[in-house]
Formats: structure tokens, C-alpha cells, sequence
């Protein structure tokens, strides 16, 4: 196995082409996602975000370019898609897209039972999986429409990982919750990384969601890489990020106000914690 999970080369996707419609949705993509990341996609509606992920396992074909997982291309004849979907994990935005079944373990186990796994494969595959998103047993097999937006969630992102794919992309997961269910899905998915060893990919439109948890961001405007780089590195761009609606986390605003007040902070934190260690040490 390669050390980089997936290769872009001067990917394009347009949409209708040749019609009144044509939209040239991404522009000569190229990136390198290696094993074991957890990568922040950021960008606002429109920018391109979701559908460069839903290139990402196969969903939508490229216009023209090249895209490999573990050094194969995908686009070459005879390549098993199906495969590269059990390797690479979506989770949609909307979590009620991806639950039909009658119970949420039931829900679960339609991803490992579609991968002709036997019966009792499948369940303890489902069972583990709802463990690692610290699902309520007492919820197992109840209806997946009574659950609560961030339960509804969890159930979605168990049903991806019972398949246990080597990627995990997730678009918005933490659209419409509240600031403590966010944490608790974004905290989940660092706590899957580490204890896991899988890749993971975040879709967010939030700075302030990813500015915590992630190791690397790729910045999406216009349907073109803007910034590709640590959060460090890219949250020194704000000016440039408010310039094409992005927000930097508040804390990054914070310390320049701060700054501009002659106080000797440091101007590259961009979590709460490494701004309190930054404050408490300027006026020590």
C-alpha cells in the first residue's frame, strides 16, 4: 500500500456541458491526502467543496484528469468501483438520506450486509460500530426517525464504518446541531482517528469547527484549491478568507485586536486553549 490514500491530478468537472446550463464546478484540482490524515475541507455554498468529495469515491466521474486510491486510477477500464466504496466511506450531509431502515441496527448492518458478509459478521461489525460512536444501547433497535439531529448522525457515521473503510468523508456533519453536539461529533471523530488509524475528511463551510481538530485545511472558492496548508498556516490568510465570505475562528481575531493594543500575544493561535496559554503568558 502506498503511503498516500488519494491522488489528484488536474482534476476538472463541469456540469451540462454544451448546454445553457455549463458550469465548471471544479478547476484543475491537484492534492495529495496521505493514510492516517484527518484533512478540514472548507469553503462557502457553491465553492466546490461537496463536489469534489463526491468524486472522491467514485459518485461522480471527472470531466478529464486523474484520480488514484492506493496508486490505482479509478477512472481506468475495469476498475472495481465497488470496492473503492467499501474503501472509501460518505457520510451525506443529511443523515435521514442514508437511514430507511425499520431499527437503527438494522440500518447498520445494511452496509456490511451488502458486502456479503455472514450474518454473524455483520451484526458484530453493526455492534462495534455504534460502539465507536458511543451510540445509547437502549436505542439499538428502536425506529432511526426518533432520534434527535446528532443521533441521527451518529447512527449515519456507524453505518459507514461497520463497512470499516480505510476513508471517512463527511459532509457537514455538524450542520443544524448545537455548539455541544458539534463538539461531541467532532471530538468522536478525532477519538476514531487515533484510536482507528483511518483517514478522515471533514466538509465544513465552519472555520471555527475544524480550527480545533483538524491537521491540515483545504480552502475551496470557485471551484479551485485557494489554500492548502496547517490551520496555522492558512488562518494567517483571514484577510484574504473574509474576502471570499470565510470567517476566521474568532479566537484569530481576538489575538489581532490584541496585538494592535500592544499586547504581546501570539498572533498564530487559533484554538481557546493556545490563546489563554498566550494571554496568561503576556501579562504574567
Amino acid at each position: 500500500m502506498t503511503d498516500i490514500a488519494i491522488k489528484i491530478e488536474h482534476l476538472n468537472y463541469v456540469y451540462s456541458p454544451g448546454t445553457a446550463y455549463e458550469k465548471h464546478a471544479l478547476k484543475d484540482i491537484c492534492l495529495e491526502i496521505p493514510h492516517g490524515e484527518f484533512v478540514g475541507i472548507i469553503g462557502h455554498t457553491g465553492s466546490g467543496k461537496s463536489t469534489l468529495i463526491q468524486h472522491l469515491n467514485g459518485l461522480v466521474k471527472a470531466t478529464d484528469g486523474a484520480l488514484y486510491y492506493n496508486g490505482e486510477n479509478i477512472y481506468q477500464n475495469g476498475y472495481d468501483m465497488r470496492a473503492l466504496r467499501n474503501q472509501v466511506g460518505l457520510v451525506f450531509q443529511y443523515p435521514e438520506h442514508q437511514l430507511f431502515e425499520t431499527t437503527n441496527f438494522e440500518d447498520v448492518c445494511f452496509g456490511p450486509k451488502n458486502q456479503g458478509l455472514d450474518r454473524k459478521t455483520v451484526e458484530l461489525r453493526a455492534y462495534e460500530a455504534l460502539q465507536n460512536v458511543h451510540f445509547p444501547e437502549d436505542l439499538y433497535y428502536q425506529p432511526p426517525f426518533d432520534l434527535s439531529g446528532g443521533q441521527k448522525r451518529r447512527v449515519a457515521i456507524a453505518g459507514v464504518l461497520a463497512m470499516h473503510p480505510d476513508v471517512l468523508i463527511l459532509d457537514e456533519p455538524t450542520a443544524g446541531l448545537d455548539p455541544a453536539g458539534r463538539d461531541e461529533i467532532l471530538g468522536l471523530l478525532l477519538q476514531m482517528k487515533k484510536d482507528l488509524g483511518i483517514t478522515i475528511i471533514l466538509v465544513s463551510h465552519s472555520m471555527e469547527d475544524v480550527a480545533e481538530y483538524v491537521d491540515r485545511i483545504i480552502v475551496m472558492n470557485s471551484g479551485e484549491v485557494m489554500f492548502d496548508g496547517v490551520p496555522k498556516e492558512v488562518f494567517s490568510h483571514y484577510k484574504e478568507l473574509e474576502a471570499v465570505g470565510l470567517a476566521a475562528p474568532q479566537v484569530t481575531y481576538l489575538m489581532h485586536d490584541l496585538a494592535e493594543k500592544g499586547i504581546p500575544v501570539d498572533l498564530s493561535a487559533t484554538t481557546v486553549a493556545e490563546a489563554r496559554d498566550s494571554i496568561l503568558k503576556a501579562f504574567k
